[in-house]
Formats: structure tokens, sequence, C-alpha cells
């Protein structure tokens, strides 16, 4: 089985099985690597040749309460390579329709959003449930298990959905649930987990179908500051193994282990940063001070 590190979305993939990125079939089995992540049976992945993520003048409205709200404004966002992002942003900058959009969830008004080079605002309902299911994962900051299945049932739910083998989903969940440092409440249903464990759970279902773009909204809202400390750095490592992680947060602490900020305001990205060359250094307050001055004189 391969290890995640340079397994980077491709730009030329089997559509019948990624919607479009992700993966292309090779030989198999592929070869053990140190990370224990594994591929789907028979496939693997690609390096990055075009921009991982590109966002142009993304603009979307909502009807509430018979009133029109702009919720994105034209926002642009440009991710050249892997790595750990932030979106920062005050409530209602448009942060969770952001990453709604990137994820298919909903379609913008006008304007384009490129995933390894392919427009996804426009795919068909069947190839975006694809492009769910295979080429992205998404964390929430509601955990969302099943509570009457165990954490390891919960990983594999999406691929015995799938059809997937239950050799590879019993091998790659626990993979994965030993990657992330709970296989031993492997066998334990969500109500007998901490919150850290069950984020951790939910990573870990993200990643069953080792997708290049993970998308996590608030993933650490409902945890203590030492388990929300511990996911921010997990993320870090699994950006680090060669994936593009991309979290909306309003926390400077979690943007500080990311490689770049991108700060939203009413609707609109008016400034990236990069916490590590901000003077003074890396940390929270860092951050928080970097991400007023852009707030303010925009």
């Amino acid at each position: 089985m391969c290890g995640v590190r340079g397994w980077i979305v491709a730009t030329v993939v089997e559509e019948s099985q990624s919607g479009g990125l992700g993966w292309v079939r090779e030989g198999f089995p592929p070869v053990r690597r140190r990370s224990g992540f594994v591929a789907p049976h028979g496939y693997s992945r690609l390096r990055v040749t075009t921009h991982v993520l590109r966002c142009a003048g993304v603009t979307k409205d909502y009807t509430l309460a018979g009133r029109r709200v702009a919720a994105l404004r034209g926002a642009d966002l440009d991710i050249e390579s892997p790595g750990f992002y932030a979106i920062m942003g005050q409530s209602g900058s448009g942060k969770s329709t952001l990453l709604h959009l990137l994820a298919a969830l909903d379609r913008p008004d006008a304007g384009t959003i490129e995933v390894a080079g392919r427009a996804i605002q426009d795919l068909a309902e069947r190839e975006a449930n694809r492009f769910r299911q295979r080429g992205i994962g998404i964390v929430f900051q509601q955990f969302n298990l099943i509570p009457t299945l165990t954490a390891r049932e919960n990983v594999e739910l999406p691929g015995m959905l799938a059809g997937e083998r239950r050799v590879w989903l019993r091998e790659r969940s626990g993979a994965l649930l030993a990657r992330l440092g709970v296989e031993g409440r492997a066998d334990h249903r969500p109500d007998a987990l901490s919150g850290g464990e069950q984020q951790r759970v939910a990573i870990a279902r993200a990643l069953l179908f080792a997708p290049p773009l993970l998308l996590a909204d608030e993933p650490s809202g409902n945890l203590d500051s030492q388990s929300a400390e511990s996911l921010w750095s997990l993320l870090e490592e699994l950006a680090g193994d060669g994936m593009t992680v991309v979290m909306v947060t309003h926390e400077p602490a979690a943007a500080a282990h990311c490689r770049e900020v991108f700060v939203l305001r009413d609707g609109r990205v008016v400034g990236r940063f990069a916490p590590t060359v901000v003077k003074g250094g890396r940390g929270g307050a860092v951050v928080a001070a970097r991400y007023q001055q852009l707030v303010r004189t925009e």
C-alpha cells in the first residue's frame, strides 16, 4: 500500500472512479510506505501539474426572510502547491460559504472554481457526487459520526456505500485509526469517545480514499484547548505528507500552524500572509495582529 507523501492530486485521471481528479489506475498492489496511508485498490496518485486550487470572481447570494444577502462578492483565492492553509474572517464574512462551494456542496452564482485545473462549478450532479466521494475529504465542527456504529464502522461507511472490498476497508480503516492515534478505540461507539477522539475518527473517515484535498470547517470548535492544539498539529502533519488542507477558522492560534492565511471580509479575500515570515515569529498573537491589520487597512 502506498503512503501519502508524494501522492498529490493529478490532472490526468480515470474519471469513472474519481469524478475528474485525484486517482489514476496503475499496477497494484501499491508499495507500502511508512506513513500507513493507502489508496483505493489499484489506484495511486500523480504529482501536481497545475495549481491545486483557484477561485476567480466567485459570488454567492442567499435569500433570508425575503431579503437578498450577498455571502460572497467576487472572491479570489489561489493555492499554488500542497500545504496547510487557513481562511480567516469574522462571522458573516463568507468563510463557510466559500468552503461549501469548494466542496461542490453548492454552486456559485458567478465565477469559477478550479481544483487541479478542472472547473467544478458546473459539474453535473453525478460528477459532483464522484468528486465529493473521491476527490475531497470534509471535516466539520460537528463530528457527524453515526451513533450506533463503532469508530471503525464509521470510518469504513463511505467505502461500504461505494462498494469497496471489505478486506481493503478493514486494512484501510485500521491503518488510518492507527495513524491518527485512536486504534485502541476502534470498537467503541461515539458516546464512549472524547471530543478529540471523535474528531480524529471523523478525520479518518474523511481520509478513507486518501483525497488530495481536505477541507475543514472550524474543526476545533467543539474541542478543549489541548485537544484543539493536538488537532492543528495533526492537520499540519497531514499537509506535510503531501496533502492540501484548507481550514476555515476564526482562531489565530489555529492559523498559526498554517503555511498561509487568507483573510475574508464582506465576501472578498482582502489579503494573504505567511505566519512564519510575519515579524515577531509564529504564534497566535502575531497572526491576530496581522489579521487585524489587513482587515482595517482594506
